[in-house]
């Protein structure tokens, strides 16, 4: 069942089933480069059909204006005139940058919008070797998100060669959307998943809680154990199924803006339950660069939140997490 289109001549391919043993519908299709599900609970079909068209388009628009990916999209027109042209944007792309001003204050500047540059020269899917000290440091000046000029309107990037990325946030932000979607469309019983970044409402009608494996870092396609979960977003980070390996040592894909390199500190995952996906997804990334120490004191300081470390030395939760511990 095709329920929207991404761009001309390409679709994106959905399948919506009906499972009458958990009497959920089962939305699943390929987006954002993960495999995507929504699954939610509604008894009249032709309101079923509306919302899973409704969210889709959504997602689908969604891409196609902001994927760095996609060379039509507005973000690729922004880094294509970074240190050359201001860029015209619209009402939505300045709420987008203003949670960008936001995310970027509250992570003290590890959560960076115009880190693609350093994405691109320790990308794990082609290098072979670690880069030089210079090209770190020359890389590191195209760095740095209040070196963006803004005005009411348009955007500017003001040295040729900076880009923007919203793969740091952007996933849990649509994750939150669709769950918005849902609500509006009546459903009240939804579990949202875009490559394991999760939002979930209510209860699905046969169990007590959405039930979320959480996956062992040291045995991945295993889980170690899983959530129980009533309301909320769920993420986790992790480098152990990203990287590449360089002297006999591994290099994962998560960085640190900071530093310019990527992180080593022993963290294997971080998984967070926050009120939204994009709380979750956000703390867990910059939990997960910051480390143990500071990042379970950060958790520990955000109302709502709770996480879990995985490290190779153990496992430590925040002091609730224990609450929502499925097994």
């Amino acid at each position: 069942m095709v329920l929207a289109k991404n761009q001309p001549g390409k679709t994106i391919d959905v399948r919506m089933s009906y499972d009458s043993e958990q009497d959920l519908y089962i939305v699943s299709f390929e987006a954002l480069g993960a495999a995507c599900s929504i699954r939610f609970s509604c008894f009249d079909r032709n309101r079923s059909i509306a919302f899973a068209q409704s969210a889709v388009k959504w997602l689908a628009d969604f891409e196609t204006k902001y994927s760095r990916f996609r060379d039509d999209s507005v973000v690729s027109q922004i880094n294509r005139l970074a240190g050359k042209e201001w860029v015209e944007i619209d009402d939505e792309l300045v709420s987008i940058f203003s949670i960008c001003d936001d995310l970027h204050f509250m992570t003290d500047g590890v959560l960076d919008p115009t880190a693609l540059p350093l994405l691109k020269l320790w990308d794990y899917r082609t290098r072979k070797g670690l880069p030089e000290e210079e090209k770190i440091r020359e890389t590191l000046e195209l760095v740095g998100w209040k070196k963006v000029e803004r005005s009411s309107n348009a955007v500017f990037l003001p040295k040729e060669g900076m880009a923007l990325d919203f793969g740091g946030f952007g996933k849990e932000y649509a994750v939150d959307k669709i769950a918005a979607i849902a609500v509006e469309h009546g459903i009240e019983s939804c579990l949202v998943d875009l490559g394991r970044d999760i939002h979930v409402l209510g209860t699905p009608p046969k169990f007590p809680a959405w039930h979320i494996a959480l996956e062992n870092p040291e045995e991945p396609g295993k889980a170690w154990s899983s959530l129980a979960c009533l309301g909320g977003g769920i993420a986790t980070s992790g480098d152990y199924r990203r990287f590449f390996e360089s002297g006999g040592k591994r290099y994962g894909h998560i960085l640190d803006p900071r530093s310019g390199r990527p992180v080593a500190n022993e963290v294997l995952s971080v998984t967070v339950i926050a009120n939204s996906c994009l709380e979750a997804g956000v703390l867990s990334t910059t939990c997960f660069i910051m480390g143990q120490d500071c990042g379970m004191e950060l958790i520990e300081n955000t109302s709502g939140a709770e996480g879990c470390y995985v490290m190779q030395n153990g496992i430590y939760q925040s002091k609730n997490f224990h609450a929502y511990v499925a097994n």
